[in-house]
C-alpha cells in the first residue's frame, strides 16, 4: 500500500495512523493484546523487521543473550542445527548438514559480529525542528499538551473536574480560552485560528509544513513522539467505554490541537514570518513506510529465535507423541471442577488432582460462557464480565451486601486542599508515618487493597433470574432459554456431559495486590480484567435451576438430582479459595463439601509452594505453611512490585483430554482449555473454542514477549517511576507519556518465545475449521501463533507450515523423570519438561 502521495486525505491518513498506534485500554479494562497487531497481516519475522526497520522496535533477544542460552544448553545444539539445515533447504532442497551452505550459515549465527544496533525512520524528521530552528519540539509543546489531556480525561483523581466536560475535547479549550483570564497560547495567531470554525488538519499543516508530500509522514511523527496518548486517545475515540466516567474527544482534535501548539511556539520564537518546515529541509527525511531492506542479521536473529523456541517445544511434543489413552473416568468421583483456562489455574489443578487422585478438574474460559454486565449494590457503574470484544445484552446486579467497602481516613481528596491540607498532614500525617513503617514489617489487608474477594460479597444476592426488568437497554438477568444454552456450550465443549460427580465446583479467579496500578491484569482476561466470582456464582445458580435441568435432559446432558454445582473463586495472588454454598446448607452434599475444603487448601498451599521458586525473597525450603503465610504477605506488601508472576513463561496451548498432557509437568506454562473431539467429530465446539483461544492466548503471548524484548519503547520499563495519570493509565513523573505494554516486574524473567497450540483431533477437521474463521486463520497462517495437531487415532504429532500439516518428528533421547517434589524443583530450575512417576 502506497503512503506517501502527492494529495493529502485526512480521513484516511488518520485511519492508517490508528492501525499502527498502540491499542491499551485505560487501567480498569487491561486486556492483552499483540503490540505489533498493525503487522499481523504479514509473516510473523516480516512484520518484525519491518516494525523495526520504522519505529526503531526491539524484537528480539540480543545475540549474546541467545549465544548464552546455547551454551548453557536452554538452546539445544541438535536444535539449532535441525533450524539451520530447513532454512538452508529452501535454497537448496538437497542440503544436507555436510554441506558447505549448512557450515557457512551456523558460523555465522555462532560467532559472526553484527551491528545489531536498532535505527528506526522514526522520528528523524522531528528532529529537523532542533537541526534547522534551534527548537526541541517536544520539549516546548507536550507539557502542556499533556496537562490539558489528562485534566479533561481525567476519572476523579483531581480535586477539580475540566470545565464544560460534557463538551467534546476541542470545544472545551474553546470555551477555556474564551472564559479563562489566561491563554494556553503565547501567541494571537494560533488562539484565532483556534476559534474559526473550519479548522482542519491541512490547513495548520500547510502553514507549518507547506509541501503536501510529506504530510503523512508528519503526522506519523507527531503521534509517535507520544505513542501512549495518542494510542490511548484512539482508544477511547472508538470505545467510550473504557471510561466509567465517558469523554468526547477523537484523534484529529488532538493532532489539530498538537498543530497549534507548535505553530505557537514557532511565533513565539521567530515571530509570524518563519519559513515553514518543508523549506528548511535541503535533504528530505527517508519516506516512513519505504520496502523493507534485506539485513542478514535479521535472519540470524530469526534462526536462533526459532531454535530457542524450539528447543522447548520439542520436549513437550516428545512428551506427547504416541497413542495416549484417555484418562478413565473413576467409577466413582468425588468431586468435579471447571477452572478457567489461565495458566496460573493449570498448576493449582495438577495439585488439587495430586491430593485428591479421585477428583477431575476441566479447563474454559474463565467467564464460564455467562456474558453480562455487573453492578454492585450501590456501584455507580456497571462493569463488563466477559471477554473485552463482546458487547453482553444482560445485566447482573447485586443486593443485600453485608460486607460494605471499607474507607480509611488516610485516603482522603481533602489532604489536597489548602486549610485541611495543612491540618490532615499535621494530625493524621502522623500516624500515616507510623503505619507506613508497622507495614513494612506486618502488611496486611487495607481499603488501599485491590482485595479480588470484594468485588462481590459472598452474601449478597444476585439477580440473576429475568423478571420483565431492563435497565441501560440491558435485560436484568437472563431467561430460562437464555440460560441453557450457555450451560449447554460450557458442558459440551469441555466434554462433561455425563459421569457427574455429586458436587461441580465452579471456580473463578482473581488477584489481590496492593500499590500497583497494573491489577487488572492479575485478574480473569476473559472477565475484562475483573474476579470471575461473580460469573462461577451465575453458572452455578444456572446449573443447579430445575427447569434447566429439564431442557439440558432433553438434548442429551441428564444432570442427577443428587448432583450440585458450588460457585468459588482463587485469589492466585494469595492462594486461597472462597465458596459461595447459598445452595448447600440444606443438602445432603453439604458433609461432602466439608471434607473437600481441607484438600483445596492443602493443594493452595502446595501451589504456592511451587510459586515460591521464582520468588527471591522467599525461602521455598521453609516449611510449606510458613511459605503459604509469606506468599500471603507478599500480595499486600506496599513495597513488593512482584505480588505474582502473572502469566511469566507462558508458551502452550493445550485443547484436548487430560490424557494428552496428565503425565508431563509443565510447570505454569500452559493454557489449557478442556476438549474431547470424539464428542465433536466436526469440530463445531473446536471453533467456538479457538475463536476466543487464539487472540486471547495469542494477545497474553505477545505482550509478553514484546513488553520483554524492549521494555522500554513497547513495554512500560519499570514500575518505580510510574505515577497514576487520571486513573486510566500510567506515565513516568507527571510530563511523560502515557506507557503501554507491560512493566519490567512481569516480563523480567520471561522466556520471550511464541505460544504454541496443541489440538487434539484430526488434522483435517482442524484445517477446515481454522480456514472458516479468517481472523483466527491469519494468526495461524502468519505464525504470530504456532499450532501442531495430534491424530487420537494414530499417536501422529503434525505441525502446520505454509498451510498444510506435516508430520512433526521429535528429537531423540529421552525427557527426564521425576519421583519427588525436590526432583520437580530442580527440572523447574533448568526450565525441562519432564515425564512425572508416582
Amino acid at each position: 500500500m502506497e503512503l506517501n502521495t502527492i494529495e493529502f486525505d485526512e480521513s484516511k491518513s488518520l485511519e492508517r495512523l490508528k492501525h499502527f498506534l498502540p491499542g491499551q485500554a485505560s487501567l480498569k479494562d487491561f486486556v492483552h493484546h499483540n503490540t505489533l497487531h498493525a503487522f499481523q497481516h504479514d509473516r510473523f519475522y516480516a512484520g518484525l523487521q519491518q516494525a523495526s526497520q520504522i519505529f526503531g522496535y526491539t524484537t528480539y533477544l540480543s545475540l549474546d543473550e541467545y549465544r548464552s542460552y546455547y551454551a548453557s544448553r536452554k538452546i539445544i545444539p541438535e536444535v539449532l542445527d535441525r533450524v539451520i539445515l530447513a532454512y538452508c533447504k529452501k535454497s537448496n532442497p538437497n542440503a544436507t548438514a555436510q554441506d558447505p551452505l549448512f557450515h557457512n550459515w551456523k558460523e555465522r549465527v555462532l560467532n559472526q559480529e553484527y551491528d545489531i544496533e536498532v535505527r528506526g525512520v522514526i522520528g528523524k524528521g522531528r528532529k529537523i525542528w532542533k537541526d534547522s530552528y534551534g527548537l526541541n519540539m517536544n520539549k516546548v509543546v507536550h507539557p502542556t499538551l499533556f496537562r490539558l489531556l489528562s485534566g479533561f480525561l481525567d476519572q476523579g483523581i483531581s480535586l477539580w473536574t475540566f470545565p464544560n466536560n460534557g463538551l467534546p475535547f476541542l470545544e472545551g479549550i474553546k470555551s477555556l480560552e474564551e472564559n479563562g483570564l489566561v491563554s494556553f497560547f503565547k501567541s494571537k495567531r494560533s488562539r484565532q485560528l483556534l476559534m474559526e470554525t473550519d479548522i482542519s488538519i491541512e490547513k495548520l499543516l500547510s502553514l507549518l509544513i507547506a509541501n503536501k508530500e510529506w504530510y503523512d509522514d508528519y503526522i506519523f511523527e507527531q503521534q509517535f513522539a507520544h505513542p501512549g496518548w495518542s494510542g490511548f486517545v484512539a482508544v477511547v475515540e472508538k470505545q467510550p467505554s473504557t471510561l466509567l466516567s465517558p469523554r468526547q474527544v477523537s484523534l484529529k482534535e488532538l493532532i489539530i490541537l498538537e498543530l497549534l501548539l507548535e505553530i505557537d511556539a514557532m511565533d513565539h520564537k521567530f515571530g509570524p514570518d518563519w519559513k515553514p518546515w518543508s523549506e528548511m529541509v535541503s535533504t528530505p527525511p527517508e519516506p516512513l513506510f519505504q520496502k523493507t531492506t534485506y539485513s542478514e542479521v535479521h535472519e540470524v536473529l530469526q534462526l536462533w529465535q526459532e531454535a530457542f523456541e524450539w528447543s522447548y517445544f520439542d520436549g513437550v511434543l516428545k512428551g506427547m507423541q504416541g497413542v495416549n489413552p484417555p484418562v478413565t473416568q473413576q467409577k466413582k468421583v468425588s468431586f468435579q471442577g471447571l477452572f478457567c483456562i489461565d495458566d496460573r489455574e493449570y498448576s493449582f489443578r495438577r495439585h488439587l488432582e495430586n491430593v485428591a487422585t479421585d477428583c477431575d478438574t476441566y479447563g474454559t474460559p474463565g467467564y464460564f460462557g455467562v456474558e453480562f454486565y455487573f453492578q454492585p449494590e450501590d456501584g455507580k457503574f456497571h462493569t463488563k464480565a466477559c471477554p473485552a470484544p463482546v458487547d453482553p445484552g444482560f445485566l447482573i446486579k447485586e443486593k443485600g451486601r453485608k460486607n460494605g467497602f471499607k474507607k480509611d481516613i488516610h485516603y482522603t481528596k481533602h489532604s489536597h486542599s489548602l486549610f485541611r491540607g495543612w491540618l490532615i498532614s499535621n494530625t493524621f500525617g502522623f500516624w500515616s508515618a507510623l503505619r507506613l513503617f508497622v507495614n513494612i514489617f506486618k502488611p496486611g489487608i487495607s481499603p488501599a487493597t485491590a482485595y479480588s474477594f470484594s468485588h462481590m460479597d459472598k452474601h449478597a444476592q444476585l439477580g440473576i433470574e429475568y423478571q420483565g426488568k431492563e435497565e441501560a437497554g440491558l435485560k436484568v438477568g437472563f431467561e430460562v432459554a437464555e440460560m441453557v444454552t450457555r450451560v449447554r456450550n460450557v458442558l459440551k465443549s469441555i466434554g462433561l456431559t455425563e459421569n457427574f460427580a455429586p458436587i461441580v465446583y465452579i471456580v473463578g479467579h482473581g488477584g489481590s495486590s496492593v500499590n500497583n496500578p497494573y491489577y487488572a491484569g492479575y485478574d480473569c482476561g476473559a472477565c475484562a480484567g475483573r474476579p470471575g466470582a461473580v460469573n462461577a456464582r451465575v453458572f452455578s445458580y444456572m446449573a443447579n435451576k430445575p427447569e434447566v435441568r429439564e431442557k439440558l435432559k432433553e438434548e442429551g446432558i441428564t444432570i442427577p438430582e443428587s448432583t450440585i454445582f458450588i460457585g468459588a473463586m482463587h485469589d492466585t495472588t494469595r492462594d486461597e479459595i472462597e465458596f459461595y454454598e447459598e445452595d448447600i446448607s440444606d443438602s445432603p452434599q453439604a458433609l461432602l463439601h466439608e471434607e473437600n475444603k481441607p484438600l483445596f487448601h492443602k493443594a493452595l498451599s502446595l501451589n504456592a509452594k511451587e510459586r515460591s521458586f521464582r520468588f527471591d525473597t522467599v525461602n521455598s525450603q521453609w516449611d510449606q505453611e510458613k511459605i503459604h503465610q509469606e506468599v500471603k504477605k507478599r500480595s499486600v506488601s506496599l513495597f513488593e512490585p512482584r505480588p505474582e508472576w502473572n502469566h511469566t513463561a507462558n508458551a502452550l496451548c493445550i485443547v484436548g483430554r487430560k490424557g494428552l498432557y496428565k503425565h508431563l509437568y509443565l510447570d505454569k506454562r500452559p493454557f489449557i482449555n478442556s476438549y474431547d473431539c470424539s464428542q465433536d467429530p466436526d469440530g463445531k465446539y473446536l471453533m467456538n473454542i479457538l475463536s476466543a483461544a487464539v487472540p486471547v492466548c495469542g494477545g497474553i503471548n505477545l505482550e509478553y514477549y514484546f513488553s520483554r524484548v524492549d521494555q522500554q519503547k513497547l513495554g512500560a520499563g519499570t514500575k518505580l517511576p510510574h505515577n497514576v495519570v487520571g486513573l486510566f493509565a500510567v506515565a513516568n513523573g507527571i510530563d511523560g507519556d502515557l506507557r503501554p505494554g507491560l512493566p519490567s516486574q512481569m516480563v523480567e524473567i520471561h522466556d520471550p518465545v511464541r505460544i504454541l497450540f496443541i489440538i487434539e483431533h484430526d488434522p483435517d477437521v482442524v484445517l477446515r475449521v481454522i480456514q472458516s474463521n479468517p481472523s483466527v486463520y491469519e494468526w495461524i497462517a502468519n505464525e504470530w501463533v504456532l499450532l501442531t495437531v495430534k491424530n487420537p487415532e494414530n499417536g501422529m504429532i503434525y505441525r502446520f507450515r505454509e498451510g498444510i500439516f506435516e508430520p512433526y518428528v521429535s528429537l531423540g533421547g529421552e525427557l527426564k523423570k521425576v519421583k519427588n517434589e525436590i526432583e520437580i524443583q530442580s527440572a523447574f530450575y533448568k526450565n525441562d519438561p519432564v515425564l512425572i512417576t508416582n
